[in-house]
């Protein structure tokens, strides 16, 4: 069992969700663009969730979420001293974090949860870090000082323009990108469409782009084949050959299509209170 330390909401809206899991094993090895996957009970179904910071020395784990699906929403239902039965990690590869002299990090919703981390890892290592965090609008806006503290500059924005600059993250990346910066890499991490949309950016200046993929997965282990995702015309597995790739070789449609294969029944699940118990 694994203990809930801490639990806090991230932003005004009370809709991303913090913990801090103690899991020693896990946070021994761990490292910035892993994931682990956890069972709430015996009757749950396995769920990624990347990690999104880790202390070595206290043996936890930190986890970012949106209440979404069942499995989630029961997550966000539990409380500090509470326990999750499975949470087993790390699993896929680490992000690629040395070597670098400038990046820029793109994040959309949520997913700049899984973006800090390896701002926060390639800052580390000395180099520059540009970071653009993109909101649709301010009461969703989370973790500006913890992004703002793991890179060189941040840019906010928002869709609406409640906050940062008004627009989305492609604007801002394709103004950077003109205005003379130099990036070794770009790397997008949210939602499929943003991620295809940053690729489609940055390939007419050749500029190498890494994306973080989350297509539905099952085991982990690349054995239920859930996660396949096609990358440079060839099959692949975001559990133990990713979760990073080459944005520019990715069949997008493919993958956005997949994501939302079972929408409709996650739905029902949701609004019928999840699984069942045998």
């Amino acid at each position: 069992m694994y203990k809930i330390l801490k639990k806090r909401y991230l932003n005004p809206a009370e809709n991303t969700v913090e913990m801090v899991v103690e899991a020693p094993l896990v946070a021994k090895k761990c490292l910035a663009g892993q994931f682990i996957i956890f069972r709430i009970d015996e009757f749950g179904e396995r769920i990624p969730l990347t990690i999104a910071d880790y202390d070595r020395a206290r043996g936890t784990v930190t986890i970012m979420f949106q209440p979404i699906g069942s499995s989630t929403a029961k997550l966000a239902a539990l409380n500090e001293g509470d326990c999750i039965l499975d949470f087993a990690g790390p699993l896929g590869k680490p992000s690629e974090t040395e070597g670098f002299r400038r990046v820029a990090v793109v994040g959309g919703g949520v997913g700049c949860a899984i973006a800090y981390p390896v701002a926060k890892a390639i800052h580390a290592t000395g180099a520059e870090v540009d970071m653009i965090a993109g909101f649709r609008s301010r009461d969703i806006v989370m973790l500006e000082e913890e992004m703002r503290a793991a890179c060189t500059n941040l840019y906010i924005t928002t869709d609406d323009g409640s906050y940062g600059e008004k627009g989305f993250t492609t604007a801002k990346l394709k103004a950077l990108i003109e205005a003379g910066n130099e990036y070794d890499e770009v790397i997008a991490i949210g939602p499929g469409a943003m991620m295809k949309f940053v690729c489609e950016v940055t390939k007419p200046y050749g500029v190498k782009t890494v994306v973080s993929l989350n297509p539905i997965m099952i085991d982990g282990t690349g054995m239920c084949g859930g996660c396949r995702v096609t990358v440079g015309g060839k099959i692949r597995f975001a559990c133990v050959d990713g979760p990073e790739f080459d944005g520019h070789e990715v069949d997008w449609d493919e993958l956005i299509k997949r994501n939302a294969f079972y929408k409709e029944e996650e739905h029902v699940c949701r609004m019928t209170g999840g699984y069942r118990h045998a």
